[in-house]
């Protein structure tokens, strides 16, 4: 764990991914606190530029809060990021290490059904799922869980086609260990570090089609969420620019801290690809 974190701290741009993702992840936590009124709510005058009247980042067309919303929408976007993120994991992982274990024709008919699921574009392929169900946050977190699950199949099968003839294994094999033991219990362990590197990746991806969805006006109409406030103040961006920058650089700099972070991880998990790049 030491070397870990030594080899993590070496990173300066993954140190500085890691600051800035914990100060977002500050600012959603501490959201009621900063910001208690409802960001929904009127609280001044429309168009009121940054720094006037009291409003660190100005207000909207309605007189709402764009701080507010801002700080608000981090937990939204966050708790997507990371719900959809664990769930699409859950079903790579369960596929991926069934077709890698298996082999044959089991193998075949998951790849066959995980190519499926990739010859179909994944934005595309969200928008239609959202736009059959009612808009909600439970309904955008299964749409995005459903599209970001073909790469991580793809890559926990490699691992458990490059683990599964390990000596340790073959010992398991002959001690008599159960299928689901061997897999998840002596397979799956070794092959975590790719796991860990894609999913911080997949984070990032999954608040930016979530963005991207609530920017189209597909996002869950009871919460504030950066892509809405984007979408939002698009038709005025002349007028207040203030409206839509401010959301999107929230969306840049969170996306930002979790690929720095992704790529540490990749190199604290992997020394001797971080030597190669060195």
């Amino acid at each position: 764990m030491r070397d870990f974190a030594r080899r993590f701290a070496r990173n300066v741009g993954a140190v500085f991914g890691l600051v800035l993702l914990l100060a977002v992840l500050a600012l959603a936590l501490l959201a009621p606190v900063l910001f208690p009124v409802d960001p929904w709510q009127m609280a001044g005058v429309p168009f009121a530029p940054p720094l006037e009247d009291g409003f660190l980042l100005g207000t909207d067309s309605l007189g709402r809060d764009v701080a507010a919303g801002i700080a608000h929408g981090a937990h939204i976007s966050l708790l997507v990021g990371l719900v959809s993120t664990v769930a699409a994991i859950a079903i790579g992982v369960t596929l991926g290490a069934v077709a890698g274990y298996a082999g044959g024709r089991i193998d075949d008919a998951i790849m066959r059904f995980t190519e499926f699921f990739q010859t179909i574009p994944s934005f595309v392929f969200a928008i239609v799922l959202v736009a059959i169900f009612t808009p909600s946050i439970s309904s955008i977190i299964a749409a995005i869980a459903i599209v970001s699950w073909p790469p991580v199949t793809r890559v926990v099968r490699g691992e458990f086609l490059s683990l599964r003839s390990r000596e340790f294994v073959q010992a398991a094999i002959v001690l008599g260990q159960s299928t689901p033991r061997i897999i998840f219990g002596q397979i799956l362990p070794n092959a975590l570090s790719p796991i860990i590197v894609l999913g911080s990746l997949m984070v990032a991806s999954a608040i930016l089609l979530e963005s991207a969805l609530s920017f189209l006006g597909l996002g869950d109409p009871n919460v504030m969420s950066w892509g809405f406030m984007i979408g939002a103040g698009r038709s005025v961006i002349r007028l207040a620019w203030w409206m839509s920058v401010f959301p999107g650089v929230a969306i840049f700099l969170t996306v930002l801290a979790l690929n720095l972070v992704g790529e540490g991880l990749s190199d604290a998990l992997n020394p001797r690809l971080a030597r190669r790049r060195g």
